[in-house]
């Protein structure tokens, strides 16, 4: 499986921006997919997942009520909207997936996700 994440950048705070992440190779082996963000000296934070199948939606606690992750399903692609951008916000911003549909205690957790993007860098400024 690969995936390739866009959609980073510069943005003023209040912002709002949409990443993308494209899939290819194995469907089977992408069915919970994911957005962590990481800044330098920090563990990997976890964004929105959806479930392939079905579309079933998680948050952190963070992003809640301010971002919003989609699939399209022909497209083989997940989106990540996230609005109201703040400084605190600035991370790179990976995707990845995992093959299993992952239970809630799990879904948070990124050793739970077998493949990654190469990141796409997201900088809020005040």
């Amino acid at each position: 499986v690969q995936l390739q994440a866009s959609g980073g950048g510069l943005v003023l705070a209040g912002g709002s921006l949409r990443l993308s992440c494209a899939a290819s190779g194995r469907t089977l082996s992408r069915e919970t997919m994911g957005w962590f963000r990481q800044v330098p000296g920090k563990e990997r934070e976890f964004v929105a997942a959806i479930r392939w199948s079905g579309g079933s939606k998680y948050y952190g606690d963070d992003m809640r009520w301010r971002a919003t992750i989609t699939r399209n399903i022909a497209e083989s692609t997940v989106y990540l909207q996230v609005n109201s951008l703040k400084p605190e916000d600035t991370a790179v911003y990976y995707c990845a997936t995992s093959e299993l549909s992952l239970i809630l205690s799990e879904i948070k957790r990124p050793a739970r996700y077998n493949y990654w993007g190469q990141g796409t860098q997201v900088t809020v400024s005040s």
